[in-house]
């Protein structure tokens, strides 16, 4: 019979054939633990991890082999008692696990105690406790001298460089925001201790603003235990070391913003590249403070609010708060900055100073977050005098152990190491949310400012180049006065109403011809019907046969009314061509926008042809109406066709007249009701009056169709002269004309001009560096998988 196969065998051969690389989790899991240097190169303490995270996240039922004490794996044991062991999962969920020798022998010691006498038993319980408490101080020591992240730092660096050299690049000033932790808090609430902690260096010290411009710290780890630190400000970059690093920081800050006590917002960046430290870039800027000290300025409160503002408004942004334990968080300055962006507290982290200062009540505060602190606190112990860093966190452990009330604090809440843990698995997430959307900006900008720069006009080296420009120029100008004025076409201006000028000319058109209809209107009066016509004739009258319309008479009326009319044309004709000179400055100005010093020589140009046009059309309506005063004269048969109309009333008229018992109104066709009680006292002159006036009236309907149509078709033909003959003459000798500076000036670029293009080409240089920059890290990304979030 074929022997069954141990499970646990299989299991075991499943754990370690499992691709951990590929499992993010695992990643993750090993980021948060912290081993002695020492232990964390050994292949059996990662093998034993690997098969801890593979229990816990693959195989509940898979059963750890504990290791020995010379690194090798023993059998699986019974339980031992909880009394003398604390087992590597209790220690890894503390946020501190470590594997030392001491943990690797227990589950023999705890065996050996098996079975012992009471007083044995108690011998060695005091013995076990004594071995714990030197246990502890062990790892507390061993704490101490790791560095404060370890395996995450090897997928951060290069979203963290690539970030960096975006910064380098200036791309904040095409107006892309990039992923920044922003560092900020009252004055002496320990922001410097803080990020002394973190980079392992002292930074400068003293009485009120320490921290004057923004300091733009880089943390990078290196394997070699050599520490680099470098400082760039002003195009400068100056190497430091450890000891002098303060001060080079203050002089730094002093040639930036003065000896004074004065800010500035002109950044300084710290390079610090050191063994240990973790893979961080974060911003420093000067601690708030409300009153102002001896040499500075009165509105030191404002400036610095102002800088803080502008670095933690953007979404990209991460508030690391600095609070004091010693104060109560409502009243920071530093909370009710951070609230005005960020009111959900989504993008801010809180670390706690002065913890050891003030214990009491320190969990309720940092577990009931009154301030909306969505990222969690984390609460730290600052280096105190003399300290070395690694006597600092020693101590720090201590406190945080063995405290009786900072001892009830989270683990996961208290300690620089937590801290640092914590920035770079926030950073790495930030980074790369947000790098989609960097990718895009970039992209836009690079595409918009490259489209513009095509835009713009080539730089002109000759005389031909300068030629060639401005006869092109002209040329569209020409097809767009075309389009505008003679074909009615706007696909040029199709939201500006004002440029579609065929429409807009009609409309000027038929206003001009309605206002003729209503000075006709007003003419005829209801009451004093004939009552003009029977005064002319009775001052026109001679001695000759009755019955004869004197053609004096009918003249004199003519021009009477040709006179009360005249306005009318010339106002039309004066309002046309402003309109026209708008439209052609406009287009002109459009076309020659590359060339500023085009635009007032050809300004000019057309205000002088459109101000000789427009007199000549004026001379012309003028004439016009001239030509009406001087004589009467139609071939046009609707003349006698409406004349005759009217006439065909007389007879009923003039019975009426006659009938002096008869009504005293009459309605007369094209006239109306009208009052004629009037005219009887002047029955010698009333028929030729009706005569006369039925023949002016139809001749008049005439006179103003005219008046339209002539008007109308000389505009036509100006405008059509206008952008066909006219402006291109006008505008070539205004630009040859030596007072107008000829076409050399199209050889002088503007300042302006030169300026932007040169903007332009730096810019569009910028955007292509950056987006090799991202083309790099995301391949990277969508080779290696995405960072986890925070």
């Amino acid at each position: 019979m074929e022997k069954e196969e141990d499970p646990q065998r299989l299991k075991k051969g499943a754990a370690r054939d499992y691709d951990y690389d590929r499992d993010h989790r695992w990643i993750d899991y090993w980021s948060n633990v912290l081993i002695p240097p020492h232990m964390a190169s050994r292949p059996e303490v990662m093998d034993l991890y690997k098969r801890k995270f593979y229990k816990r996240f693959i195989d509940s039922e898979y059963m750890i082999e504990p290791m020995s004490s010379n690194g090798s794996t023993q059998s699986v044991k019974p339980p031992i008692s909880s009394a003398s062991y604390t087992p590597i999962s209790k220690v890894e969920n503390t946020q501190a696990p470590y594997l030392d020798s001491a943990e690797m022998a227990a589950s023999g010691t705890c065996r050996a105690s098996t079975g012992l006498s009471h007083k044995m038993k108690h011998s060695l319980h005091l013995s076990n406790q004594e071995e714990n408490s030197n246990r502890r101080e062990e790892v507390d020591r061993e704490q101490a001298s790791l560095p404060l992240t370890m395996s995450y730092n090897a997928r951060i660096r290069p979203l963290l460089d690539a970030v960096d050299k975006l910064r380098q690049l200036k791309v904040m000033n095409e107006g892309i925001q990039l992923p920044t932790i922003v560092v900020v808090g009252d004055q002496s609430s320990g922001k410097s201790s803080v990020l002394e902690s973190l980079a392992g260096i002292s930074l400068p010290r003293g009485q009120g603003i320490c921290t004057r411009v923004p300091l733009i710290m880089k943390l990078q780890h290196q394997p070699s235990d050599e520490t680099e630190l470098s400082l760039e400000y002003l195009g400068k970059e100056i190497e430091t070391d450890e000891v002098n690093v303060a001060r080079a920081i203050n002089d730094a800050t002093e040639e930036i913003a003065g000896n004074a006590k004065g800010i500035s917002n002109i950044p300084l960046t710290l390079i610090v590249k050191k063994n240990g430290v973790p893979d961080l870039t974060m911003v420093d800027l000067p601690g708030i403070t409300r009153v102002p000290v001896q040499g500075q300025p009165e509105n030191i409160y404002e400036q610095i609010s102002n800088i803080i503002m502008e670095y933690i408004r953007p979404e990209e942004s991460i508030i690391l708060n600095v609070l004091s334990a010693t104060v109560d968080f409502p009243t920071c300055e530093s909370i009710r900055m951070s609230q005005r962006v960020d009111k959900t507290g989504e993008r801010t982290l809180a670390v706690v100073t002065k913890s050891d200062k003030a214990p009491e009540g320190l969990r309720e505060k940092v577990t009931a977050d009154d301030v909306n602190i969505g990222l969690g606190y984390i609460c730290v112990r600052n280096r105190i005098g003399d300290e070395t860093y690694e006597e600092a966190r020693i101590e720090e452990a201590n406190w945080f152990n063995n405290h009786p009330l900072l001892c009830k604090i989270d683990k996961s809440m208290v300690g620089v190491p937590v801290l640092a843990q914590k920035l770079v698995q926030i950073q790495a997430t930030l980074i790369s949310k947000c790098l989609p959307e960097i990718v895009k900006k970039i992209n836009d900008k690079l595409n918009s400012n490259a489209q513009e720069l095509g835009s713009m006009p080539k730089h002109l080296s000759s005389i031909t180049d300068a030629m060639t420009a401005f006869m092109q120029i002209v040329g569209s100008a020409k097809e767009s006065l075309r389009k505008i004025l003679v074909r009615g076409e706007f696909d040029e201006f199709p939201d500006e109403t004002e440029m579609h000028g065929t429409a807009r000319l009609a409309e000027m058109l038929n206003k001009y011809a309605e206002q003729l209809q209503n000075k006709r209107v007003e003419f005829e009066s209801k009451e004093n019907f004939l009552m003009d016509e029977i005064g002319v004739l009775q001052e026109t009258k001679g001695i000759g046969l009755p019955n004869f319309l004197p053609r004096t008479a009918f003249l004199a009326i003519l021009q009477r009314k040709v006179k009360e009319v005249s306005d009318a044309p010339i106002d039309f004709v004066s309002n046309v061509w402003d309109y026209i000179g708008k439209v052609v400055v406009s287009v002109l100005t459009h076309h020659s926008a590359n060339y500023p010093q085009l635009q007032s020589s050809n300004k000019r140009a057309a205000s002088n042809l459109i101000e000789r046009m427009k007199e000549q059309s004026l001379y012309r309506v003028m004439e016009l109406t001239e030509m009406e005063k001087l004589t009467d004269y139609t071939c046009n048969p609707d003349y006698l066709e409406e004349w005759n109309q009217f006439m065909a009333e007389q007879n009923t008229f003039m019975t009426l007249m006659n009938n002096h018992w008869a009504s005293s109104k009459i309605t007369i066709p094209g006239f109306g009701e009208i009052e004629v009680g009037h005219l009887r006292q002047y029955p010698n002159v009333v028929q030729q009056a009706f005569d006369m006036k039925m023949r002016i009236t139809a001749y008049w309907n005439i006179v103003l169709r005219r008046l339209v149509d002539v008007t109308a078709l000389h505009l036509q033909f100006s405008v059509h002269n206008l952008v066909n003959k006219e402006m291109e003459s006008e505008l070539v000798k205004e630009m040859m004309d030596s007072c107008g500076g000829g076409l050399e000036r199209l050889l002088e670029e503007p300042p302006s001009v030169s300026n932007k293009r040169n903007r332009l080409k730096k810019s569009i240089k910028l955007l292509k560096e950056s987006k090799d920059v991202l083309a790099k890290i995301t391949n990277r990304i969508s080779v290696d998988g995405a960072i986890t979030s925070y």
